[in-house]
């Protein structure tokens, strides 16, 4: 079974990521009263408006993690009031547990795309290798990554931590259930994975890495083996 990471040899020097296009265009900060005081605009559904401040959830807490983040931060990204932010979630780690729950959403979509695209009769071994190449949309999309590792570390709150467990092992039995794998396949698949997202969050894989002999070796026989 081999992963591709073609596209994460260093060289692209592009950090825009899918994330920062989707809340480019939200609107500028301010309460909710000001935005209906505002010139004549598209008003936005409660549901739109709770999906712009997900989304800049996403790219804050990807940035900061949860402990660093304030939910004034993401009130800004999102252009809209703090309180306004945890009228709609209740609370940071609410928010947090959503956005972690949104980047894993995003994992199983772009999995199950890749395993669309091959045969019925592929092998297991073929499916990995279509799940290890859709890792090259995770590279472009590092919030994802970066928002997981987050997760992980923030595991030690129960409310997280419950979360995150129960969500990792859902991909695990994706991986398993789209591919046919062994756990033993599975378990090396989910283990490279890992590897490539640590290199990705040390900056030495994907767009704009930086060149690092170790890290180029360590890559090459990753992807021969």
């Amino acid at each position: 079974m081999s992963m591709d990471a073609g596209s994460g040899i260093p060289g692209d020097g592009s950090r825009h990521t899918r994330w920062q296009d989707l809340i480019a265009d939200i609107g500028r900060p301010g309460s909710e009263k000001e935005d209906e005081m505002a010139a004549p605009r598209t008003r936005l559904t409660a549901g739109e408006r709770s999906e712009q401040v997900l989304t800049a959830a996403v790219v804050a807490f990807a940035e900061s993690g949860y402990a660093a983040t304030k939910t004034d931060e993401i009130a800004r990204l999102a252009g809209v009031s703090q309180p306004y932010v945890i009228r709609l979630f209740g609370s940071k780690q609410q928010l947090f547990v959503e956005s972690v729950q949104r980047a894993c959403d995003r994992v199983e979509e772009i999995f199950r795309t890749a395993a669309a695209d091959v045969g019925p009769d592929a092998s297991p071994e073929d499916r990995l290798h279509s799940l290890g190449a859709a890792y090259d949309v995770f590279l472009t999309e590092r919030e994802l990554l970066m928002l997981l590792l987050h997760g992980f570390a923030a595991s030690g709150d129960p409310v997280i931590g419950d979360r995150t467990r129960d969500r990792f092992g859902r991909i695990y039995r994706l991986v398993r259930d789209l591919t046919g794998a062994s756990a033993e396949e599975a378990r090396d698949f989910m283990a490279k994975g890992m590897l490539l997202t640590v290199l990705a969050a040390m900056q030495v894989l994907g767009p704009g890495a930086r060149v690092c002999d170790w890290a180029t070796e360590l890559l090459e026989n990753l992807v021969d083996e």
